[in-house]
């Protein structure tokens, strides 16, 4: 009986969680039709609430939004948007933040979590699966000899946290393993190994 219930609850288990996350995905978003007047909501149009209307109404928000900032006049408006934003002392520092960060993370020219690595951390002989954020920069670089990259080394089970470290290239061994795998492999806490055999390779060229 223990056998066969733990087989059930493997099997329900990551499906009520996924349903509690798109749940609650869904219901946060739906918030968002309260900026609609009250004529154009779905309970006045079609006398009840329809989930998932938010989500639609958020996507066309943010597409329409890109849409706007991809030409000459979108981007001069989103200038003097931002200008006026680094007028507010806690909102440009709050602001500013974010967006270095958003920037680094979702452009297409950022560089951050391109590589899944492999180093020692945080001592020597025990090793943890880190992402390449880059290269040391501002002062930190005349303080450091060339070589060095900057990584983040995610905690288990929630990447979201982590720590951000700087060594050199040579004690990095970059991994034969796409970022989405490495990270599933981070929050199962190496449960969640990759299905096929991965080999790591010491490559410290290929590195930024």
């Amino acid at each position: 009986m223990k056998k066969y219930f733990v087989t059930g609850l493997l099997i329900w288990l990551p499906l009520a969680i996924t349903w509690w996350v798109l749940s609650l995905i869904v219901s946060t978003m739906d918030q968002t039709l309260l900026l609609l007047p009250e004529a154009w909501q779905p309970r006045s149009l079609f006398g009840l609430h329809v989930p998932g209307m938010g989500v639609l109404l958020s996507m066309t928000v943010v597409l329409i939004t890109g849409l706007l900032a991809a030409n000459i006049i979108g981007q001069r408006m989103l200038g003097l948007w931002e200008a006026s934003l680094t007028r507010i002392p806690v909102v440009k520092s709050i602001y500013h933040s974010v967006k270095q960060v958003s920037d680094t993370l979702l452009s297409s020219s950022g560089q951050a979590f391109r590589k899944a690595v492999l180093i020692e951390y945080p001592r020597s002989g025990m090793h943890t699966i880190a992402f390449v954020t880059g290269t040391p920069g501002g002062d930190v670089a005349n303080h450091l000899r060339e070589g060095y990259v900057s990584v983040y080394v995610p905690t288990t089970p929630n990447p979201t946290s982590g720590f951000f470290v700087m060594l050199p290239r040579e004690q990095v061994i970059e991994l034969d393993m796409s970022v989405d795998a490495a990270l599933r492999y981070v929050v199962s806490m190496g449960v969640a190994a990759p299905a096929t055999p991965v080999v790591a390779r010491r490559s410290p060229a290929a590195l930024p």
